[in-house]
């Protein structure tokens, strides 16, 4: 899948190094030809000789040293990859990337490159949620930079949370779609997915029966045409598909701050059934059963993410794409949703009961455009996905 592509592979300083040893071995069983480059800390991680013994070429540590000056220079060696690969990312190389510091030889390379950089982000998960990583996350992102992870989970500190390095046969699939012809690579789109959960007391929420089937398939649909895909989904019934950026959340309040942080985008797909209201005033405690006497639940409005991204003006991305699930008059009210929401398309089905699509295996939708409505025939959801990832791709190439 790789034969012929070069990877520059810049390591950063931090205990995840040490999974670059089989990331290097699973590029190359693809193809991949990899040319590792060490920041001094990564030395304190993983030796040169291991990263070396598997990448079958030598490791690049010194900005200054004469010799490989001679024989390729840095400025040279940033520009014959076809991607330039950090992992880990740790919070200081992704600082430096986003103030274009250059005072060794992998940030050098980094503000030297022309060709496409991915980062794997990697740290403890307070150094991830400040609001200095996540203002330097912006940036790069803006600069073009594709992020694949971090993941959650525990880390070596001894915390839990989100700041582990993706898993390198996650990465490997990133740099796959990163690298592949496909006609999406270089497009940014945001999918949003499954059902949102919205809490009566600590033990009891609002949901719906959106298992999150259908945009898991889209996510996947996008990805295999080269796209990044930054994927938000609410508690689903499905695993997310690999090589997207996951985005978690429980919420439609947490969805839409997970979408506005995910900007800027070329497309997004709004296929989360999110819930309509919220409780106000959720109890903080478990709401006792009472004999004779039911509780009263005062609703709220849930924000409509749908309608604030087809109304950021300059800021919005160029194709916006919305869900609508219905159990009757399904054209009608999908038709008027996409007036009402300002998106461009609307992807519309019949969820009624005696159809069974609400959480099983198939789909049967109407695509709203401005050229009318365009009636599919049902079909699993995976072949939806592929159509109508190809039909995005169209819109946007």
């Amino acid at each position: 899948m790789l034969n012929g592509k070069r990877v520059l592979l810049i390591i950063g300083g931090g205990i995840a190094a040490y999974k670059c040893l089989d990331l290097i071995r699973r590029l190359r069983e693809r193809g991949a030809a990899v040319t590792p480059v060490m920041t001094r800390a990564a030395a304190q991680f993983v030796t040169p000789l291991s990263v070396s013994a598997l990448a079958g070429e030598k490791v690049y540590t010194d900005l200054f040293d004469l010799t490989d000056e001679a024989e390729m220079g840095h400025i040279q060696l940033s520009r014959v990859a076809d991607l330039v690969l950090v992992a880990p990312a740790t919070a200081d190389l992704m600082a430096k990337m986003a103030t274009g510091q250059a005072d060794d030889l992998a940030t050098t390379l980094l503000l030297a490159t022309d060709t496409p950089v991915m980062i794997a982000p990697a740290m403890n998960v307070r150094m991830w949620d400040h609001a200095a990583t996540q203002r330097n996350l912006a940036v790069l992102r803006g600069d073009g930079v594709s992020v694949v992870g971090p993941n959650e989970g525990d880390m070596a500190c001894g915390e839990f949370g989100p700041g582990r390095m993706a898993e390198p046969l996650e990465i490997v699939d990133a740099v796959v779609g990163a690298l592949a012809a496909g006609p999406l690579q270089g497009k940014r789109i945001i999918v949003t997915s499954g059902p949102t959960h919205e809490p009566i007391d600590p033990v009891r929420y609002i949901a719906n029966r959106s298992s999150g089937a259908q945009g898991t398939a889209i996510a996947a649909a996008l990805r295999a045409l080269g796209a990044e895909v930054v994927f938000v989904t609410g508690p689903a019934d499905v695993p997310p598909p690999d090589g997207v950026e996951v985005v978690r959340v429980e919420t439609a309040a947490q969805m839409r701050d997970a979408v506005m942080a995910a900007h800027p985008a070329d497309a997004a797909v709004f296929a989360a059934a999110v819930a309509d209201w919220k409780v106000v005033g959720a109890s903080q405690s478990k709401i006792k059963k009472q004999s004779g006497a039911l509780p009263v639940l005062e609703f709220e409005e849930n924000p409509d993410i749908l309608a604030e991204v087809s109304k950021m003006g300059d800021a919005r991305p160029a194709l916006v794409v919305g869900f609508a699930a219905e159990t009757d008059d399904v054209v009608a009210h999908a038709t008027a949703k996409r007036a009402r929401k300002g998106c461009d398309w609307i992807v519309a089905n019949d969820v009624s009961p005696s159809t069974g699509i609400m959480g099983g295996s198939e789909n049967a939708v109407t695509l709203i455009t401005d050229a009318g409505a365009e009636a599919w025939p049902r079909m699993g959801k995976d072949a939806v996905a592929r159509q109508l990832a190809a039909r995005i791709a169209d819109a946007l190439v």
